[in-house]
């Protein structure tokens, strides 16, 4: 049965929030292996098949619900007239941010991405825009600290897949000096422009 609020049933997005609200707290308690459309249906007071008409399963409402943090956990980059500066501290947010039981979110997701034909680049695809990243390297740009002609989209994404890599395998933030190698002993040199 649908909540009523002030006599009336919510729709749209008043009742989109409530689910995603509520499929974050079934996440936070009981993790993905236990998330199911019922559970996250009663707790936001609403049905299945309500669930159903916005995301195909458990793995859509999931990386919605994850999306809608993300978006809520904005980074900022303030223009720091730096690009060490400015992506250290980008690296750092996103170090920190990203806590052991999200990353077993994640990894618990797995099994449904597969069976789907779908990966984490996908999943990653869907919850972060990666909006603040550009604007660093935008702003890098412009004040001549990378040459453009050398930033490819590998390269461009080098620092982040470092990050992310380090997480996966340790379950831990980086520590300050790893983000300083990622920084100025890998990517630095890779984007700077060449001398003469």
């Amino acid at each position: 049965m649908m909540k009523v609020q002030d006599g009336r049933r919510r729709r749209g997005a008043a009742l989109e929030e409530a689910i995603l609200d509520a499929a974050w707290a079934e996440l936070a308690e009981s993790g993905y292996a236990a998330l199911t459309l019922e559970n996250v249906a009663r707790r936001a007071g609403t049905s299945r098949p309500v669930l159903h008409r916005r995301w195909a399963g458990r793995l859509a409402l999931a990386t919605a619900a994850l999306a809608r943090q993300f978006a809520r956990d904005t980074i900022v980059i303030p223009d720091l007239g730096s690009l060490r500066e400015e992506l250290s501290l980008l690296l750092r947010f996103m170090s920190n941010r990203s806590r052991g039981d999200g990353l077993q979110l994640v990894f618990d997701m797995q099994r449904d991405l597969a069976a789907e034909r779908s990966s984490f680049a996908d999943l990653h695809a869907c919850i972060v825009d990666g909006h603040q990243f550009r604007a660093v390297l935008a702003r890098a740009v412009e004040r001549g600290e990378i040459d453009p002609t050398r930033l490819t989209p590998r390269i461009a994404a080098l620092p982040l897949d470092l990050v992310r890599h380090e997480l996966l395998m340790t379950f831990a933030p980086l520590s300050v000096a790893a983000i300083r190698e990622i920084v100025e002993d890998i990517f630095l040199p890779l984007v700077s422009p060449r001398p003469g």
